[in-house]
């Protein structure tokens, strides 16, 4: 039988409970009883630890005891707390040059007349506010059922609504954020065309967004507001009519072989639990090696939730300039929860400590393992387009549909979401891949899950093969296969923007 526990490093004073774990019960190797009840998933202390003294997993700091700690107690929420410890953020101590694959890997993608490759085809409605969104899905559910039947190549007409473009300031961070966030979209090699759909009156209005962000209009990029086309009934038939014209020129298209440096890959999770960052978050990292080892591009991003763990990265990152714009955001983030009445350690979620987390520090050291161990080469704002390739960071809140829209704006073109709790998710345009980090939840939400990385604790896979199943995995949805999310319909509702500033 696989042992009852997992020792992640040497340096390490606690070690994580593979499976429900009762009083009384002997680990073998740690010499050591259970002495409490130990959930799955979670912490048992194999040595003493003082109150103060810092908890280590990972031979990296979680947080510090706040009471004695004996061997084989259960730890968490009731005898661990966040704490705070210098880092030593050794700016490219780390940084290696990446020896690029032999053997390019391919997939088969749609090339965009300027030279971008799409892993989807789409036709979308973007909104300008809140106030066109009900319109823009009035217009898209005229394409359902078999209204595209005579246009085999285009997956689908999207409306992307959101919650604001209104009630904000015509200028400044907050406006520029949503513009930059629509434009993105409206960029995306996934749309092969766009209708952008206002109320009229509205602050965000098309004409500055446009001048803003150096969009034309033409025959696969559209604009109209309802206001002027005379309300809701008319502006549905007017949009339906745009659209309908640009089904051809969409349509006409086909997948061809393009080599892997076309992918941008969005590295995601949510719903993590003890076994993330030991599982499904390492097999990706593994799979953004190989990634960047065949030219391709991988975003990180959910910056709350690498706090803790950003010296990680700063040591890889490519340059000191690259890393300090890293603890940049770091140090804005700490700003920002100062000022809101908040703190960096409201997350983990409830469900994360159900499942073994018991603070952000430790979240954030199993997140971070879904960046896999090249250089960081560059970090971004929210939204703002990735022009480089390898290993790149992107500033997102760590809620998971604000950070990826923020990514999928950026241009990445396909998603890999882990989870041990079970998100359910989607994010059209990009195919967005789902990673169980146990069995047990891959089995119990098959139809939402595309691989188990289960097999990993169970020591029946290694780290480095499961990176190469979902390397390949990447491959196949990038050709056209349809995840779960996709065959349940997820997508749309999913489009957040991420909202700063006060709601006026």
């Amino acid at each position: 039988m696989p042992p009852l526990i997992i020792r992640l490093n040497a340096a390490d004073n606690v070690v994580v409970a593979r499976a429900d774990l009762l009083p009384g019960t002997e680990i073998a190797g740690e010499n050591i009883g259970v002495r409490a009840h130990v959930p799955a998933g979670h912490k048992i202390a194999t040595a003493p630890i003082a109150a103060g003294e810092a908890v280590r997993k990972y031979g990296q700091i979680l947080g510090f005891a706040t009471e004695a700690i004996a061997p084989g107690d259960h730890v968490h929420t009731h005898n661990m707390a966040m704490g705070d410890f210098a880092r030593d953020y050794a700016f490219g101590i780390d940084a290696r040059p990446v020896e690029p694959a032999r053997d390019i890997a391919t997939f088969e993608g749609i090339v965009r007349a300027d030279g971008r490759v799409a892993t989807r085809n789409y036709l979308g409605i973007l909104t300008t506010v809140n106030c066109s969104a009900s319109a823009a899905r009035f217009i898209a559910e005229q394409f359902k059922g078999g209204a595209l039947s005579e246009f085999p190549n285009v997956d689908g007409v999207v409306a992307l609504g959101h919650g604001t473009g209104c009630g904000m300031g015509i200028d400044g961070e907050p406006m520029n954020l949503l513009r930059r966030t629509i434009a993105g979209y409206a960029r995306h090699p996934n749309f092969a065309g766009v209708l952008v759909l206002g109320l009229g009156c509205e602050t965000n209005q098309i004409s500055g967004l446009l001048q803003a962000e150096g969009l034309e209009q033409g025959p696969m990029l559209t604009t109209m507001t309802i206001q002027d086309s005379g309300g809701t009934t008319k502006t549905v038939k007017e949009g339906v009519a745009r659209l309908t014209a640009m089904l051809p020129a969409a349509d006409d298209v086909q997948r061809q072989t393009v080599p892997a440096s076309h992918l941008t890959l969005a590295l995601q999770c949510g719903g993590s639990d003890g076994y993330s960052g030991i599982t499904a978050n390492p097999a990706l990292g593994a799979c953004v090696d190989l990634l960047v080892k065949h030219g391709g591009t991988a975003v990180l991003s959910e910056t709350p939730e690498i706090y803790g763990a950003e010296h990680l990265l700063t040591r890889r990152a490519a340059s000191r300039a690259v890393g300090e714009k890293l603890v940049e955001r770091i140090r804005w983030w700490e700003d920002y929860t100062a000022r809101t009445g908040g703190e960096m350690n409201n997350n983990p979620s409830p469900g994360n400590k159900a499942g073994g987390l018991t603070t952000i520090l430790e979240k954030s050291l199993g997140a971070v393992a879904k960046g896999g161990s090249t250089n960081l080469v560059d970090v971004y704002r929210y939204a703002e387009p990735i022009t480089a390739k390898g290993f790149v960071f992107m500033d997102t809140p760590g809620y998971d549909p604000v950070s990826a829209t923020g990514q999928v704006a950026g241009g990445a073109n396909i998603i890999c979401f882990t989870t041990g709790r079970g998100s359910v998710f989607g994010c059209k345009p990009a195919p967005s891949l789902k990673l169980a980090t146990n069995t047990p939840l891959f089995r119990r939400m098959e139809d939402d899950m595309d691989i188990d990385c289960g097999p990993i604790a169970d020591g029946e896979a290694t780290v480095t093969e499961m990176g190469g199943r979902i390397f390949q995995l990447v491959l196949d949805t990038a050709s056209g296969a349809k995840t779960k999310s996709e065959i349940l319909g997820f997508g749309e509702d999913e489009f957040t923007p991420w909202v700063l500033g006060a709601v006026m």
